[in-house]
């Protein structure tokens, strides 16, 4: 038993992380958090040292998607804090929980504008950096409040809409010595709360509806797996006979195989998908906040016809339901608990439930016509490969249980449109601000949340220049990661929009030469550089057999494979398409 009495506040935290059963800590060094570090020195937390902060933030974000709770990242001040900053705010718009624990200032040099101090307006005022969007941001002006500021932050980034906060601490107060007594005093505060569900005639009201109800739709949302609802999510359209659609951070909630599962809405999203919401007359949104790209930029004719539709919309958060669109039934609670009970009553009410297989038929043929459709392309020879190929091999060579985490570009759109998911929560996508350099770090997360299981990374090229340097973590710790770098030697989706629209790709394409590689930068051999397995991939036919060589040889490996820059298909809407070309009928797809 340790003595805690008269220790320092970060030696306190570090015991207080322990007895919360953090098992790891993200983040890098700086003179204002080593007391922490010294304090974590003999502790179980293992700390994750990484080269940039960013690095941390998106590690600490997938993560704390996989074990479903709060992650923990410890950051410098200034230049370390905003470094962490983008991926903070990616976690953030993904309602991703985690606890961030910043050193600052000595605080009895308020005012004197010490070194790295950001103070251009305000003393003292480095906190607020990330209140635009974290949950709360706290400033910890003594060291007795330490306790229960740490209290209030874990709980209010586990409880209602998750999400990421600050706990700012001076670094004298980081070494000030004080009792257990405030620590102790928090050690009896429930871990968890009780979320609020549904009651009966609520649930009734809504089965009542849907069963009654000539084409009705579920539409899914990234709430879902955040509530770890897919169970109950997949009882209740089974019972109820209901078509599931999903938005992009919805996509897993069920298996994509499954016979009820119609896909991703909106922009990137198939004609199977849109037509039947756009016909729905009742629609069941769970835990989503219909964003734009899922809505085809809430335009009507695309992907929703509301009004027109009537919406039933269960959430977690109340400023979500008819933020978009209008909602006849709206119904704020925590998803898992409201699905268990909506189950409940729908078996008492509808005992037989129902079953609609002209519907499953219809799905499962528009499913063969659209891999038919794309069939030439999944199996092309073409090199550099076609980016459904590079898909189709990668979803060969995966188990059912795969994590894989996407960036941006054909490795996030693409992927939401025809590549199968096959388990629940195991598709880590940077979907509210669509972070350009997620994918890479966020498989180190990944990987240490669930080590025996498959990690991969799809990755462009963009995104994974953006911090290479995570191969250095993923060596030291010896992290059995595939990055797969689907390398188009471009900002693809950008450059697809630049061209359709102006005719160039000024800006969004690397530019090559003699003695470079064909597609920019060797990454195979940056990836030697770091002590990873490197291979570039220089015919179609080479992934798959190397896919599967480095899942088997269980080292951090980087498969630099060149692509086509082909734009991936849609039959939504996005608005730029109007700001852009107002008076012409222009497509992203244009190349």
């Amino acid at each position: 038993m340790k003595d805690t009495a008269d220790r320092t506040v970060a030696e306190h935290l570090v015991d207080y992380l322990e007895q919360r059963g953090v098992e790891h800590v993200f983040g890098l060094c700086g003179h204002t958090n080593i007391a922490v570090l010294a304090a974590m020195a003999d502790s179980p937390i293992d700390f994750v040292t990484v080269r940039h902060e960013q690095i941390a933030s998106h590690a600490a974000d997938a993560y704390a998607r996989v074990q479903g709770r709060a992650s923990v990242v410890l950051s410098h001040l200034s230049p370390g804090l905003t470094n962490c900053a983008t991926g903070v705010a990616n976690a953030a718009l993904d309602c991703i929980p985690m606890v961030v624990i910043a050193g600052d200032i000595p605080s009895h040099y308020y005012g004197k504008h010490p070194h790295q101090e950001v103070n251009l307006h305000a003393d003292a005022a480095q906190w607020e950096i990330y209140r635009p969007f974290v949950k709360r941001a706290w400033r910890v002006d003594r060291a007795d409040l330490m306790a229960e500021i740490l209290e209030k932050a874990f709980q209010l980034a586990e409880s209602g809409q998750p999400g990421p906060v600050l706990v700012n601490v001076p670094m004298d107060i980081f070494s000030a010595r004080i009792p257990s007594d405030s620590f102790d005093r928090v050690a009896t505060n429930t871990r968890a709360l009780v979320k609020p569900s549904i009651d009966d005639e609520t649930a009734r009201k809504i089965v009542t509806a849907l069963a009654e109800a000539e084409h009705p739709v579920v539409y899914a949302g990234g709430g879902v797996l955040l509530a770890r609802a897919s169970e109950e999510l997949r009882a209740f359209a089974e019972h109820m006979g209901l078509p599931v659609a999903h938005s992009l951070m919805g996509k897993g909630c069920l298996r994509d195989d499954h016979p009820l599962v119609l896909g991703m809405t909106g922009f990137w999203g198939t004609d199977l998908v849109n037509q039947s919401c756009l016909e729905a007359d009742w629609l069941f949104a769970v835990g989503t906040r219909f964003k734009e790209a899922d809505c085809s930029s809430w335009y009507p004719g695309y992907t929703f016809n509301i009004p027109g539709t009537k919406v039933i919309h269960l959430d977690i958060e109340p400023s979500e339901i008819g933020r978009n669109y209008p909602t006849e039934i709206g119904v704020v609670a925590d998803l898992k608990s409201a699905l268990q009970v909506l189950n409940r009553v729908a078996r008492e009410v509808y005992p037989d439930g129902f079953r609609k297989p002209a519907l499953e038929q219809k799905i499962a043929a528009f499913r063969e016509e659209f891999k038919s459709g794309n069939r030439e392309m999944a199996t092309s020879s073409a090199f550099p490969m076609m980016p459904e190929r590079i898909l189709a091999d990668t979803r060969k060579a995966l188990p059912d249980d795969a994590i894989i985490t996407t960036d941006v570009g054909w490795n996030k759109n693409g992927v939401g449109q025809q590549f199968d998911v096959l388990t629940p929560g195991s598709i880590l996508t940077p979907g509210g601000f669509a972070t350009m350099g997620f994918g890479p770090p966020g498989a180190i997360g990944a990987k240490l949340a669930a080590p025996d299981r498959v990690v991969i990374s799809l990755v462009g090229d963009g995104g994974f220049g953006q911090n290479p340097s995570m191969l250095a973590t993923a060596v030291e710790r010896g992290l059995a990661i595939v990055w797969l770098v689907m390398n188009n030697n471009a900002f693809g989706t950008i450059a697809g929009l630049q061209k359709a629209h102006y005719g160039l790709t000024y800006g969004t394409t690397f530019p090559g030469s003699p003695d470079a590689p064909t597609n920019g930068p060797g990454y195979a051999e940056i990836a030697h550089a770091y002590g990873a397995e490197g291979i570039r991939i220089s015919s179609a036919d080479e992934l798959l057999p190397a896919l599967q060589a480095a899942i088997a040889g269980g080292k951090p490996t980087v498969l630099d494979v060149p692509m086509i820059n082909n734009p991936t298909p849609t039959t939504g809407h996005w608005n730029i398409l109007d700001i852009y070309s107002p008076d012409r009928d222009v497509s992203h797809v244009s190349t």
